[in-house]
C-alpha cells in the first residue's frame, strides 16, 4: 500500500525533535452526557463541496478548505432540518444499540467477508522508539526504567515510579511524584512539597496551582515532573481551555510558579483515563476540541495569558478529513506533545476529525486513538443486528513515521483495553458503548470480543479489519453492573462490579474471565466479590471486590488452568479511591512483594464518596506465593478537619490517597496527611507523620512562586 504523503506533518513532528473561583461542576452522575446542542444558521457555500467521510487519510490542507467543509456540513443540516431526514445520523457520542450477537456473528461471517491484505503487501511500519530516545543504558527519566512495550509489575529497582503506570517508560499524570529526595503533591488546587530526610518528614513549599495574579478559575487534576520543571494540568470552564500550569522545583524542594499557558479544548476529564502523559521529555496530551462553524475559532491552539492572542499548534497539514460518519456533535480528536527539555514549551499537534466518542491510549511507540462510529444506516436488518458499529483507530508514532489508520468495529472500554506487543495492538471491544470521555466507561452492555491488528496494517489507505481479526469473549451478566478490564502480560481479564455506584447485594458469585491471548483460549475464574479493580500483581493477576460487607482480594495464579490462589477479606471496609493510581503493588521476587490500596471503613457509598472523604487508611497486604498476609495499615489521623480555604479544585476528582513505595520505605498519603510507616515482622507501625497543610499554612511559606507577593 502507498504511505501517505506527510511531509507537512514530518516537518511539524521534526520540529519536535521526532517525537471560575468555583467553576461550574462536573456533575457525579454515571448517566451518558446530552448530546451536544447543534448550532443555529451557517453561511451558503459552493454546494460541489462535499461533506461525505473521506475514503483515506486526507489532510484540510488550509483554512479555506475546513471553512467550505464547515459551511458545506452547516447547509445540509438547514436543508435536513426543513424537512429532508436527520443530519448524518446518530448521536453526538457514538452509542451503539447492536443487539447481542454482535462479534460472534462477525465471527461467523468471517469466511464470506473481504480478505484482508496480506501482510506482506502492507505498508511498512516498525514499531519507533520512544519519542527523544535517550543514549543507550540511560533509564528513562520517569521511572528509572528503560521504556518498555507491554503491561505487568514494574521492576524493583524503579524507586522513584511511584505511580502505578499502564506501560512501562510511560509516565502518567498523578496527584503526587518525586523530585529528588522530595514528594510533590497535588490537592485542591495547591502544590506542596515534602522533603524525607533519613528521620524526618519536613514540608517545604506550598504554591498556588493557578499561578501567581491568575484568578483561579479551574480543576487542577494531574501532575507530571521532568527534571527541575513540574507539569499541572487542569481545565477552565471559564476559560474553556485546558491549564498547563509550569512550575520550577529546587533540589531543596521550594517551588517558584513559572508560566501558566491555555490550551483550548473542551474538558478531557474520564472517570478512569488519564489526560497526561510523559515520554522522555515529551508531554503528550489527549483534548477533543468542538468544531463548530467557525472555524479560526476552534482550532486546538494555545495562549500565555488569559487575555492573549491564541496561537495555532495544529497546522491544517496535520488536520485530517473525516473519514467516518461525525453525527451533530463533530470534534477534533488533538494528541498535543510539548517538548520540556528547554525552558519554553514547543508544541506541535495532529487533529482528526471525527464523532465525539473516543479512547485515548499510549503505548512505548505511539499513541493510538480510537474514534467511535455512528450508527450505520438502515441496510438489511437480520446483518445490521449482528455487527457491532464501526469505529476508526489511529495510529500516532512518537517517532517521525506518518500517521495511519484502519477501520475497526465496536468500542474499547477505556485505556486498559489496549496493549501494544510484538508489532501488534490487541484491543477488548464491546458491541455498546461511548468511549472513555467522562463517565461513559460506566456503562455496560452488549457482547465483547477482542481484535488483532498488525501494527504494519496501520495506513493512509484506512483498510478494513476483517471478521476473522475478532473473537468473541464470554458476555458479562446483563445486571453485573460496569465492567473492569486488565491485560497481564499475554492474559486479558474481564469482570463487572458497581464501580462508582454503591456496594453490590451479596450471596453470589462472579465471574472473572481470563482470555489466554497467545493460545486463544478462555477460562471463568469464580470469585466470591464483585469485581470492581483488575490489577497486574506480577505475572499474575489481583481481582479486588465487595462480598456480604467487606473488601475481598483475590488472587488468580495465570498458570495453564487460572485459579485462586488467595485471598484476604477486610470486613466492614470498602475501596477508598477507584481510578488506577490508587493502587501499588511492589514485587520482592516470583509472586512474593507487598501491596497498598486506600480502603474506607463503615462506607458502602461507592466510588461518588471518594470525591469529598478522604480514605480511612490505606491497608498493606503481604504476597508469598499468590497467599496475602495483612502487613498493618497506616491511618488518617483523628484531628479535627481544618478550613483549607479551598478557593480551586475542590472536589478530588483524581484521587487524595495514595500508597507509596520509595527507597525501601512506605508512606500512605491520606488528604493533608502524610504518615510513614516501619515495617518490623511483617508488620508496619506508624513511624512519624505530618499534617503539610498545618504545617505550612501561616508559616511564610511562599504560596504565589515570590515571597514579596506575601508581603
Amino acid at each position: 500500500m502507498r504511505r501517505l504523503n506527510s511531509t507537512p506533518l514530518l516537518a511539524a513532528l521534526l520540529a519536535l525533535g521526532c517525537q471560575p473561583r468555583t467553576p461550574a461542576p462536573r456533575t457525579p452522575t454515571p448517566d451518558v452526557p446530552p448530546p451536544a446542542t447543534r448550532d443555529a444558521g451557517a453561511p451558503a457555500t459552493d454546494a460541489s463541496v462535499s461533506t461525505a467521510p473521506a475514503t483515506r487519510l486526507t489532510p484540510f490542507g488550509s483554512a479555506e478548505a475546513l471553512q467550505a467543509w464547515i459551511h458545506a456540513r452547516a447547509a445540509r443540516s438547514n436543508r435536513n432540518r426543513r424537512g429532508h431526514g436527520a443530519a448524518e445520523g446518530g448521536s453526538g457520542f457514538g452509542l451503539g444499540n447492536i443487539g447481542t450477537q454482535g462479534f460472534g456473528g462477525m465471527m461467523a461471517e468471517s469466511a464470506s467477508a473481504p480478505p484482508a491484505p496480506p501482510m506482506a503487501q502492507a505498508a511498512a511500519a516498525p514499531a519507533p522508539t520512544a519519542v527523544a530516545p535517550a543514549p543507550a543504558g540511560r533509564a528513562s527519566a520517569a521511572t528509572g526504567t528503560t521504556a518498555t512495550n507491554g503491561p505487568g509489575t514494574r521492576v524493583a529497582n524503579a524507586d522513584d515510579g511511584i505511580t502505578n503506570n499502564q506501560v512501562q517508560g510511560v509516565d502518567e499524570g498523578d496527584i503526587v511524584k518525586t523530585h529528588g529526595d522530595q514528594l510533590v503533591i497535588l490537592r485542591r488546587g495547591r502544590l506542596f512539597s515534602v522533603r524525607l530526610g533519613d528521620a524526618a518528614m519536613t514540608p517545604v513549599s506550598m504554591v498556588d496551582a493557578y499561578g501567581r495574579g491568575r484568578a483561579p478559575g479551574g480543576w487542577y487534576d494531574e501532575m507530571l515532573v521532568d527534571g527541575d520543571t513540574i507539569v499541572v494540568i487542569g481545565y477552565s470552564y471559564a476559560a474553556r481551555a485546558s491549564e498547563v500550569g509550569l512550575f520550577d522545583i529546587d533540589a531543596t524542594g521550594h517551588m517558584r510558579w513559572r508560566d501558566t499557558l491555555f490550551v483550548r479544548s473542551s474538558d478531557y476529564y474520564s472517570s478512569r483515563n488519564y489526560a497526561s502523559r510523559l515520554v522522555g521529555h515529551h508531554l503528550v496530551m489527549y483534548m477533543p476540541v468542538p468544531l463548530h462553524e467557525a472555524a479560526d475559532a476552534n482550532l486546538p491552539s494555545i495562549r500565555r495569558a488569559p487575555d492573549a492572542a491564541w496561537e495555532t499548534v495544529l497546522p491544517y497539514s496535520a488536520l485530517f478529513r473525516p473519514v467516518q460518519s461525525v453525527g451533530y456533535g463533530p470534534v477534533i480528536h488533538t494528541v498535543m506533545s510539548c517538548d520540556l527539555s528547554g525552558r519554553g514549551f514547543d508544541c506541535r499537534a495532529v487533529g482528526v476529525v471525527g464523532p465525539a466518542g473516543r479512547t485515548f491510549y499510549v503505548s512505548g511507540s505511539a499513541v493510538y486513538l480510537w474514534v467511535d462510529g455512528q450508527p450505520e444506516p438502515a441496510g438489511d436488518p437480520a446483518i445490521d443486528a449482528r455487527r457491532p458499529p464501526p469505529a476508526v483507530v489511529y495510529r500516532m508514532p512518537l517517532s517521525c513515521d506518518a500517521i495511519g489508520a484502519v477501520r475497526a468495529r465496536g468500542n474499547p472500554l477505556d485505556q486498559f483495553s489496549f496493549d501494544e506487543s510484538a508489532g501488534t495492538l490487541r484491543v477488548f471491544v464491546r458491541a455498546e458503548g461511548g468511549g472513555d470521555g467522562m463517565w461513559n466507561s460506566e456503562t455496560r452492555g452488549g457482547d465483547v470480543g477482542f481484535l488483532r491488528v498488525p501494527v504494519s496494517r496501520f495506513s493512509e489507505e484506512l483498510p478494513e479489519m476483517a471478521g476473522s481479526a475478532y473473537r468473541g469473549l464470554p458476555r458479562v451478566e446483563a445486571d453485573a453492573g460496569t465492567l473492569q478490564d486488565r491485560f497481564v502480560g499475554d492474559h486479558f481479564l474481564y469482570g463487572a462490579g458497581q464501580g462508582w455506584g454503591g456496594a453490590r447485594p451479596a450471596g453470589a458469585t462472579h465471574p472473572v474471565w481470563v482470555y489466554d491471548v497467545a493460545h486463544d483460549t478462555t477460562a471463568r475464574v469464580d470469585v466470591t466479590h464483585s469485581i470492581e479493580r483488575l490489577e497486574p500483581l506480577g505475572r499474575d493477576a489481583l481481582a479486588v471486590g465487595n462480598e456480604d460487607g467487606g473488601l475481598t482480594f483475590s488472587a488468580i495464579a495465570l498458570d495453564d488452568t487460572p485459579a485462586v490462589a488467595g485471598r484476604h477479606t477486610v470486613r466492614g471496609a470498602a475501596q477508598g479511591e477507584t481510578r488506577s493510581h490508587g493502587f501499588f503493588y511492589l514485587p520482592s521476587g516470583d509472586r512474593r512483594g507487598m501491596l497498598g490500596l486506600p480502603i474506607t471503613r463503615g462506607n458502602d457509598e461507592g466510588g461518588w464518596s471518594q470525591l469529598r472523604n478522604v480514605s480511612s487508611s490505606v491497608l498493606f497486604l503481604g504476597v508469598d506465593g499468590l497467599r496475602f498476609t495483612d502487613a498493618g495499615s497506616l491511618r488518617s489521623g483523628s484531628a479535627p478537619s481544618t478550613d483549607d480555604h479551598c478557593v480551586a479544585s475542590c472536589a478530588d476528582w483524581y484521587g487524595n490517597a495514595r500508597p507509596i513505595f520509595w527507597r525501601g520505605r512506605v508512606f500512605a498519603l491520606l488528604g493533608y496527611e502524610l504518615v510513614e510507616g516501619a515495617l518490623t515482622g511483617g508488620r508496619l507501625g506508624e513511624r512519624r507523620r505530618v499534617d503539610f497543610l498545618h504545617a505550612l499554612q501561616g508559616s511564610g511559606a511562599d504560596r504565589s512562586g515570590n515571597a514579596f507577593d506575601n508581603l
